[in-house]
């Protein structure tokens, strides 16, 4: 199945994965991990204002008192701060490491995080220290096209979580054979966050982790 794999993805048993088990792709901001907490705190220690008061990243950045939000390119600007910095200071979302835990028991995890190449180190890092010591592919843009990449090397069932619409719809765009899962883990943002009914929402991860199984079960 060699021509199936695009340059954009490398190969699973590169990364130590197998085709005989079913593939479970997961992110890490605000799926993994607590991202718009520990940016929060990021922005704070440099002397700004995180009101997560919409679904948006940019937007929510403010000046002390201020009514406006941060110029976009200033927030950028801090996004990749946080990104070559403090991106390995974020807490774990409750019940996410005991959910892969189990799941890698019968199936073969790969982390799909969408950050700058700055952040691999600190991601990867952060990874092992919370107890996933899974592949890391960092990527940016859809996240479709990598995936198709992916699980069109195996025959196995494949699943993808993100918190994130516009990453699911392409996962399901391209790679319609594979389960895709809609996950909010900042409890101020899941009333914010829009749904879609392409994509089963679980916010819990227990949950999840019961769903996740039966879709790789088929």
């Amino acid at each position: 199945m060699a021509d199936l794999v695009t340059p954009a993805a490398p190969r699973l048993a590169d990364l130590g994965l197998s085709v005989e088990r079913p593939l479970v792709i997961v992110d890490v901001d605000e799926v993994l991990g607590l991202f718009m907490q520990g940016f929060g705190a990021f922005l704070a220690a440099q002397g700004y204002e995180f009101r997560v008061d919409r679904f948006a990243l940019f937007q929510n950045i403010y000046r002390p008192g201020a009514a406006d939000h941060l110029p976009i390119a200033e927030g950028k600007a801090l996004f990749d701060d946080f990104f070559r910095t403090g991106c390995g200071e974020i807490e774990p979302t409750p019940g996410a490491v005991d959910a892969l835990t189990r799941l890698g028991r019968r199936a073969e995890i790969l982390i799909l995080s969408n950050a700058p190449a700055d952040a691999e180190r600190l991601r990867s890092e952060w990874l092992k220290r919370h107890g996933l010591p899974h592949p890391l592919i960092l990527n940016t843009g859809p996240k479709g096209p990598v995936t198709a990449a992916l699980v069109g090397q195996t025959p196995q069932p494949a699943a993808f979580v993100d918190d994130l619409l516009p990453n699911l719809d392409s996962v399901a765009d391209h790679a319609p054979r594979v389960a895709t899962f809609q996950h909010v883990a900042d409890e101020r943002l899941r009333p914010l966050a829009p749904t879609s009914d392409r994509h089963r929402r679980i916010d819990d991860w227990a949950e999840l982790a019961d769903a996740i199984e039966r879709a790789i079960s088929r």
